[in-house]
């Protein structure tokens, strides 16, 4: 493409930029106070860096279903929906009221054994086909962490392949390999030696893993079915299944992160959907109903048994596994009453896959009128847009921008037809089964003006 068409446009898009932001500051006068309360106490005024945008960010004061309102009164359709956490939507009745029940009877955290940790240890051991064991986690970060731990102790192997782009929590050892050049620390305070074990490769590349399979001792590769952070990028058929192939091969375990993927992609998660069973499966977010401290550890009986600390006193031989709100009541009856719900009503993955792939093919219909192109990217609920020089396969191919300013733009453009999701940086749209038809028709509407706006071949 040349490079004064796409001059002209951001040179358009900037100008676009200052009228939005204009009606934005109008439009939310409270967050914008609250926003500079913030600046005092909170490094860069947030909690997270990635809920931050430009001008400033949101205040959310109330969710429920697909819905999110802001400290200014205005709602919005929320296609972020909790990191990904709320596939029933926000606050909805058949966990809430669970919870409520739970909290009254028996109180938040117990500090011993309960039965609702068995039961739902139960359920997921039927949900995931790889399951045959459990162990509970505080967040998708411990629950990665703790199984970088679990397959060096089984595998007696230190080295652990990840993909490029692949964001799996802040745990050290899989902090890197996330943005280019993909190598060393992503973190200030990050000494390199606690990654010199970790590889990147490339998302949807079988040879380049077969090479360091082949010329190193792995002690597992670590692959999310479907890029979350990277960019909403699927699995190509056979890559999972050649990866699976493979590590059987090089005596290396499979280890997937379905923190996003989990209970979202289909009820037993991308696994399932695949058809391909790892060794170790990583969940977070749904897994805990949507509430707080939700991770779990799921995986064949022979690696996680290295957990018994009754078949393997010494604690120097078995891997360590610890956590004070691990399996506490409220999390757990959260994460069953979602899990149940979804277990007896199955069929509304049809449904919601069906929707949402029908929207990504809309998208991508319509990002082929534009020049220059943009690319939809996706699988069911989860969709990406990319303004880039091809269609990605990989993370690789994200990056490869011919321009950054329509993601800041879309993104601000979006918030002003109340629609909102993050980053501004990265288009992710992780909507939820209390979603319609009608939201989906808008953010398409929405999508297409802000594309003309950018010119039609």
């Amino acid at each position: 493409m040349a490079r004064p068409i796409i001059d002209n446009i951001e040179r358009r898009l900037v100008e676009l930029e200052k009228q939005l932001n204009e009606e934005y500051r109008k439009r939310t006068p409270k967050s914008r106070e609250m926003y500079e309360r913030a600046l005092r106490v909170l490094p860069g005024g947030v909690t997270y860096h990635i809920r931050w945008f430009s001008p400033y960010p949101l205040y959310i004061v109330k969710a429920s279903a697909q819905h999110v309102w802001d400290i200014d009164g205005n709602m919005y359709t929320d296609y972020w929906m909790g990191h990904g956490a709320h596939i029933l939507g926000h606050n909805p009745d058949v966990v809430r009221e669970r919870v409520v029940q739970i909290l009254e009877e028996r109180g938040s955290h117990l500090g011993f054994e309960n039965d609702l940790a068995v039961e739902y240890a139960e359920l997921l051991t039927k949900i995931v086909p790889s399951a045959e064991m459990v162990r509970y986690t505080n967040s998708g970060t411990e629950a990665n962490m703790y199984t970088v731990r679990l397959v060096r102790a089984y595998t007696g192997k230190k080295r652990i392949v990840k993909v490029n782009g692949g964001w799996h929590g802040a745990y050290d050892a899989l902090h890197t390999a996330v943005t280019p050049p993909y190598w060393g620390a992503e973190s200030a305070g990050l000494p390199e030696e606690n990654i010199k074990y970790t590889v990147g490769v490339p998302f949807n590349d079988l040879e380049v893993v077969e090479q360091h399979l082949r010329k190193r001792d792995i002690a597992a590769v670590i692959v999310e079915p479907v890029l979350g952070a990277g960019g909403c990028i699927p699995a190509e058929p056979d890559y999972l299944k050649g990866l699976r192939e493979l590590t059987n091969q090089y005596d290396a375990l499979l280890v997937f992160d379905e923190v996003i993927t989990g209970f979202r992609i289909s009820l037993g998660g991308a696994q399932e959907y695949y058809n391909v069973k790892p060794d170790v499966t990583v969940l977070g977010k749904a897994v805990g109903g949507g509430y707080p401290g939700s991770g779990a550890i799921v995986g064949i009986e022979e690696v996680m048994k290295l957990f018994d600390h009754i078949a393997i006193s010494d604690p120097r031989k078995r891997s360590g596994h610890s956590g004070t709100f691990v399996g506490n009541p409220i999390t757990i009856a959260a994460g069953y009453a979602l899990a149940s719900y979804m277990y007896q009503n199955k069929h509304l993955y049809e449904e919601f896959n069906n929707l949402w792939s029908w929207v990504k093919e809309k998208l991508s219909k319509e990002c082929n009128t534009i020049t220059p192109q943009c690319f939809a990217t996706g699988l069911g609920s989860m969709i990406g847009i990319h303004f880039t020089e091809k269609e990605p396969k990989r993370h690789e191919d994200t990056v490869k921008r011919w321009s950054s300013i329509p993601y800041k733009v879309l993104h601000l453009y979006a918030r002003l037809n109340n629609i909102l999701y993050l980053t501004e940086h990265t288009i992710h749209f992780l909507p939820s089964m209390a979603h319609t038809k009608r939201d989906a028709e808008k953010l398409i509407d929405v999508i297409v003006q802000f594309l003309s706006l950018i010119g039609r071949q």
